[in-house]
This record gives C-alpha cells, structure tokens and sequence, in this order.
C-alpha cells in the first residue's frame, strides 16, 4: 500500500524513484472515487495513518509470535504420543524429550534448510499418505456412516443441537488449519499455481479422510478423547506412524522458522526492527536466511513454553488465538488492498472481507474466551514484539527527521571554508547518511570542529524502497554537487526490502566504477551536471590510459568482483577519481545518541530515552552491519535532541 499511495508512516518514493520498473503497475483499471476517496482519508489523517500502522504491526507480531507457538506445539502433541504405549512414563520425561527436540531443530538452523530440504517433501508426503490411509481404514473398521458428514447441512444440525458449546468448541477447530498462516513463505519457493496443486489435490483430501477416521473412532469409543490420534492407531503401525509424525512437526516447524527468519529480515529492512546478523545460508537461493540473535530467542522461548505450559491442550489455545488473529488482520487488511491498489469495487472489497471477516470473527471469539485457559501468551508475545518494533520505527523516524531539519547546504558550507582553514587530504570518503540533499549535520559537525577531509568526497544514502527487489541496473543513482573542481558527489543505493546489502569492499568498488562511468556520461555532454542524478548500470572494465605514463601505454584497473563488460577510456577526471582511490578509502558515519527533548512529555522521553535507547546499545551497529573495515572507519558523535 505504501508503494501506491501515502498511507504509511514507512519513507514513501522519493521523486527520483518513480521510474523504476518495479514501481510501474501491472494493467489495471482506472482510479475509482471510493479509491481516491480512502487514500485521501488515510494520507491526510496523522491519526489513521498511525492507527493502520499499529494494525499491521499487531499481525506482523503474531506471525513472529507463531514462531514461538508452532515448534512448541507440534513437537509437544507429537512427543505426547509415547504416554499412550507407556503410561507410567512420567510428564517430566516426555517434556525432557520434547526440550531435545527443539534444541536440535534450533541449533541446526544455520547450516540452512538447502542441506535437507530434499528430505522434506518425502517426509510430508509420507505423513499424508499415512494418516489418509488410516483414515480409510478406521472410517471402513468402525463407521462407514460418518461419511455422510461431508454434507454441509450437519454444521446446521451441530449448533442447533450443541448451542453455546459447540461455539465455544470452535476455538479448539480452529488448530485445523493452523499453519495456513505461513504460506507467504512457501512463495519464495514455489509458484501459486503449484501450492494451490498441492493444497487442493493433496493436502485438503488426506486431511479430511484422516479427520473422517478418527470421528469414526470416537464414534465407538467415546471415552478415548484425550489423545484420539493416536489411540485410533492400529497396533502393528503405531511405532512408524509416531517416528513419521515427529519428523513431520520438525518439518512444519521448519516452515515457519524461516516464515520467522524471512518477516523479521523484510521488518529490519523497512526500520521496524533492530539491526540483526542476516546470514544467506545457500549461494544459489537468497530467500534461505538464518538469523543468530532471532535463533536463539526463539529457541528461549519455546523451551520456557514448553516447560512452563507442559499440557498441549493449553499450548493449543494460545496457538489457535494467535492464528486466528494473523488471518483476520490479513481479510482487513485486503480490503484496503483491493480497493486502492488493484482499484476493485468497494461492493467486491466487502463481499470478500465480510465473507471471510465473519467466519474468522466468528473463531476469533471462541478463541478469546480461552484467554485465561493460555490464550494469554500470544498476546503476550506480540504486546512485546509490537511493543519493540513501533518503538524502534518511531525512534528512527525521529532521528530521519532530525537530520532533514538539521542539515546544512552546500553552499554555506563552501562560503565558511576560506574562515575555517580546510585543507584537503589525499584519498576518497564515503560519508554514510539518511539525507539525500545538503550537508548531513554530522558532516558538518566533524568540519567545525577538525576542518580536513578528502579530495574526493561521496556523501552515500543507502535506502530500502518499498518494492521487494530493485533490478542491479538501477541500483545506483549519482551526481555532482558543488563546483566540477570540489569533488563532492551524491549517490544514493537503493535496495527492495528482499534485496541483500552488499559489502562494504564489494559497494565501495562498484560504487567507485559507477563515479568514473558517470564523469565519462558527464565528460562525452561536454558539461557539467551540477544537481542532477543519474542512473548508471552495470558497471564496465575501465582501461586507463595514465597521462604522462612511463610507457604511454594505457593500464588495466583491476576490481574484485566486476565483471568485465566493455572498455573505454577514462577522461581526466575518472583518471583522478582512480589515483585518489590508490591512496585510500575512508569511511565516515554518525555514532549518534539520540535523547529525547527536556520539554518531551514523560511517555516520548520512556520511548526514546528508554526502549529505544536500550535497543540501539543492544543491537549491532551500522558499521557492523555493513561490514565497514574499523581500522577505515571515521565515527562522529553527535547527540541529537528529538
């Protein structure tokens, strides 16, 4: 949404960015009023805007939520099977086994799913096929009448007869389709057409027939509710049906531990969460990420659930309320999308928010009433999570807007020079900010007080769109600032929230090449560009012909990891801009402590001063981040009153 209109509190596309291509809509129909009637509304109030961002946070903190839930639920229902062969075993011992479980799933986490992803679709499919099969045989062994419950007409006849229970029973329904909620990760492996194939044609038809066996069961042995599934084994497969079933729930949990892995990546991306260690754990797949700090908090957490809970029941109806939760937000949330973005009827926007909004109302509220029965935890989980990210979003909006309101223009920092006495030194300086015109303050305040730097001079902004990739050639956007002789230049990266960084010496040599192919651009108009930005693709291998060279002959400029697409001449200046590189490239950014103001009301000092002053001393740094060299870093502190 926020990338077709202003609805959110997110930075919105900058003038320049418009030509994207990943900005130009697919053919879709003309602008209707009601749409332009609700993106007036939003982007106009403050309030509604805050209001919607809070809204999606709450979602997006269940589904990091889940992944706490999942793990611990399955693994926990799964281990629980052994008390039906062995009876004495004590609870202690199948928690003691399910704590293992978990911390061997977690703890294997980085060497990435590409190493036995293969193993996952046999095991599923195995599971399936296992529990259909059972299924088959315990509706043909005790009730070949409970097929008629496929006729929709018995849900009529179920709450006429159950009343208030049979509403209230619908909070433990709800863990059927548990999992559905995840989806969104599979899509960065597989295609729409191929889950649908799945779900429909396999996954929807085992679950059934195996939800058919087992009410067959119960239907002769009423007392055997309490773990029903497994009691509905036959005897001979219990053992290879258990050992299936928890090779199972490791795979789902899997699932929804990358699903984690992947939200939490795209989140930090966008500034609504802390920095965190982003590891790619395959080279041919960028979707498989691994984060070390999200791990191992995950991993806390599911061991405190799972030791504190113990009973699966209860762990159930936390899982189901969180559930529910993540798929009710999505409903309204469409409705916004269908509206504004694919530009539908609002008549069509309702029918598919009521439809689906209803139902899952309709088991949200089963659910709520299970709150003190552990329904609690989940909000618990994203109360903290939603908590952590607004705080975080919050805290970098205001240190964004600090530095727009703060920062100085180039031309009154070029008048003070001749009084400051600044002296150039020999090399290239890439000054890291969030200002994409003028002078960052922190610039500004390093040269007030130490009046040096560099010859050549690239104030840098790496910006994360609000597109899910930004194609390589048009990555980068350059231009000149200042006199053709002063050496300040302005580029700005732009990353799609999926794009990975690149690294401090990877950046630093395409971004160099991009300079030296933009002084050709500028060099072949036989004019300066003061002001303007340009887009410079791939970069070419530039052969430098060394004016005044020993041998007059022209030198190959080797850089690591740029391929070579064609050759050409360097104009004097590119030639410059490559000697200055020879002696050194430095790297400058702010170490900026962000306070609130005296005057700030009590609740924006607890934010800022609090939370989000504790999260930015415990996450990494900028720096660390981006892999800058330390013995190349110039740190300037500033502290910033917000």
């Amino acid at each position: 949404m926020c990338r077709n209109s202003k609805m959110g509190l997110l930075s919105t596309p900058h003038a320049a960015h418009e030509h994207l291509t990943a900005y130009k809509l697919e053919p879709h129909l003309e602008e209707t009023r009601t749409s332009l009637s609700i993106k007036k509304f939003i982007e106009k109030s403050q309030t509604s805007r805050l209001v919607l961002l809070l809204f999606v946070l709450l979602g997006t903190s269940m589904v990091i939520g889940d992944g706490v839930l999942t793990p611990t639920m399955s693994v926990v229902s799964a281990v629980s099977g052994l008390r039906i062969k062995a009876p004495e075993l004590h609870e202690n011992y199948t928690v003691l086994i399910s704590c293992i479980i978990l911390v061997g799933l977690f703890a294997l986490q980085h060497y990435g799913t590409h190493r036995v992803g293969f193993l996952f679709a046999p095991i599923l499919i195995s599971w399936l096929l296992c529990i259909s099969g059972i299924g088959i045989y315990n509706t043909i062994m005790w009730n070949p009448g409970v097929v008629r419950a496929l006729s929709p007409h018995y849900i009529y006849y179920f709450f006429k007869k159950a009343g208030k229970d049979g509403w209230s029973s619908l909070g433990g329904l709800v863990l059927c389709i548990t999992g559905a909620e995840a989806m969104f990760a599979d899509l960065g492996h597989f295609s729409n057409l191929s889950i649908r194939i799945a779900f429909t044609a396999v996954v929807y038809p085992c679950l059934v027939v195996a939800y058919m066996g087992e009410a067959a069961y119960l239907s002769k042995h009423r007392k055997d509710l309490q773990q029903s599934f497994f009691k509905a084994l036959p005897e001979g497969v219990f053992w290879p049906v258990f050992v299936i079933a928890t090779l199972a729930t490791v795979v789902g949990s899997q699932a929804i531990i990358s699903a984690t892995f992947s939200i939490i990546s795209q989140c930090r991306a966008l500034g609504c969460f802390p920095r965190v260690r982003i590891v790619h754990t395959s080279n041919h797949i960028h979707g498989q990420i691994y984060i070390p700090e999200v791990n191992w908090l995950l991993m806390l957490s599911c061991l405190m659930v799972t030791i504190g809970f113990r009973d699966a029941s209860m762990i159930g109806n936390a899982y189901g309320l969180a559930v529910i939760t993540v798929m009710l937000v999505t409903s309204c949330l469409m409705f916004l999308v269908i509206t504004t973005v694919w530009r539908r009827s609002v008549l069509v926007a309702l029918l598919f928010t009521v439809t689906f909004g209803s139902l899952e109302s309709l088991y949200l509220s089963a659910s709520i009433a299970k709150v003190h029965h552990g329904g609690w935890l989940p909000l618990l989980i994203s109360l903290i999570i939603l908590m952590v990210m607004f705080t975080w979003h919050y805290g970098t909006v205001k240190k964004r807007e600090f530095e727009q309101q703060n920062k100085v223009s180039l031309d009154r920092l070029l008048s003070v020079s001749p009084s400051l006495g600044l002296v150039r030194v020999p090399g290239v300086c890439l000054v890291y900010s969030n200002v994409t015109n003028g002078v960052p303050p922190m610039f500004a305040h390093f040269v007030t007080n130490f009046p040096a730097f560099h010859r050549v001079l690239i104030f840098l902004c790496l910006q994360t769109l609000t597109v899910p990739k930004v194609p390589l050639d048009e990555r980068f956007l350059i231009g000149r600032i200042g006199p053709p002789d002063s050496g300040l230049f302005r580029c700005i990266v732009r990353y799609g929230y999926k794009d990975g960084r690149l690294e401090s010496y990877e950046l630093e040599n395409q971004l160099l090449l991009r300079v030296a192919q933009f002084l050709q651009q500028e060099g072949g108009r036989g004019s300066s560009t003061n002001g303007a930005m340009s887009v410079i693709s791939e970069p070419c291998t530039l052969v430098v012909g060394a004016p005044g060279g020993a041998d007059g002959g022209p030198k190959r400029v080797q850089f690591k990891g740029v391929e070579a697409a064609a050759e050409e001449e360097l104009s004097q200046e590119a030639w410059e801009l490559m000697e200055e590189r020879e002696a050194g490239v430095s790297y400058m950014m702010g170490h900026t402590h962000v306070v609130a103001h005296e005057s700030s009301p009590f609740l924006k000092k607890l934010a800022i001063d609090g939370v989000y002053g504790f999260l930015r001393r415990n996450s990494r740094s900028s720096a660390v981040s981006l892999g800058i060299p330390h013995s190349s870093l110039v740190e300037v502190g500033t502290v910033y009153r917000v």
